[in-house]
């Protein structure tokens, strides 16, 4: 597929895991690191062994996330780099607000989660920071994804129903390849004219999270079955790590090397 092309028609990052995405115009993205503000904080369901001194990749279910607590998706958060202040609102009212680079701040995030999914949770949840060099995502070295748009048309084919890219949770939604074609790419390198390199590295394995409404947060599709069924494997979307750092926007072109 040498000299293909990949437009970016949409970027967002999701500062906590599980909780909703953030819509970005462009991004800086720096070699061997991850996504900018992506995953840096997630919600520890119990006592997951998870040391902040020496993080080691956990799995997602030791954690609050849409793949078990789909109520997720009915929260709409914001995190500001700035202040550190994660603000959670529930429809029309801010349900919590804390600073999370605080411990109060935490506590604060951490009670409004006591009070909102009792039943769900394992143990009391704690809010837990990636330092750096390391972040919450599904896989070990999820630096960052892609979504092929035609890929999720293609899904919605198979279940007979709309479906929103947000449910696949990917930092850049591009279009220029045929449905699925982003699985052959895995190996190459994909550049733009301003020099930003990635090298794709893995195919996504689908869970039950792109099951939920990224908005109502009702369960109400089976995408992984129905990939299986008609392909054979629950794979949509690509990883792919920083090679060669540069800023990343709408509008550009990322041509397959």
């Amino acid at each position: 597929m040498t000299n293909a092309a990949l437009t970016v028609t949409a970027l967002h990052r999701y500062p906590v895991k599980g909780l909703s995405p953030e819509p970005l115009t462009t991004a800086a993205l720096a070699a061997g690191g991850y996504f900018p503000g992506d995953r840096l904080f997630a919600v520890e369901n119990g006592p997951s062994g998870f040391d902040p001194a020496a993080p080691v990749h956990q799995p997602k279910i030791k954690y609050l996330m849409l793949m078990r607590n789909e109520a997720l998706a009915r929260l709409v958060t914001r995190y500001d780099d700035a202040t550190g202040v994660l603000t959670i609102r529930e429809g029309d009212r801010e349900a919590a607000r804390g600073d999370l680079g605080t411990k109060d701040g935490r506590l604060a995030i951490e009670a409004f989660f006591r009070r909102t999914l009792p039943k769900e949770l394992r143990g009391p949840p704690k809010v837990l920071a990636a330092r750096d060099g390391y972040r919450f995502t599904d896989s070990p070295r999820g630096y960052v994804s892609l979504i092929n748009l035609a890929s999720v048309a293609a899904v919605e084919d198979m279940v007979g129903a709309p479906v929103d890219p947000l449910r696949f949770r990917g930092n850049l939604h591009v279009t220029g390849l045929p449905a699925f074609a982003e699985l052959d790419l895995v190996g190459a390198t994909l550049t733009t004219e301003a020099g930003l390199t990635l090298k794709v590295t893995k195919r996504i394995v689908r869970c039950a999270a792109t099951n939920v409404d990224p908005v109502t947060g009702e369960r109400d599709l089976a995408i992984p079955e129905a990939l299986q069924k008609n392909l054979g494997h629950a794979d949509c979307g690509i990883y792919a790590e920083v090679v060669a750092g540069g800023e990343v926007g709408a509008g550009d072109v990322l041509r397959v090397r």
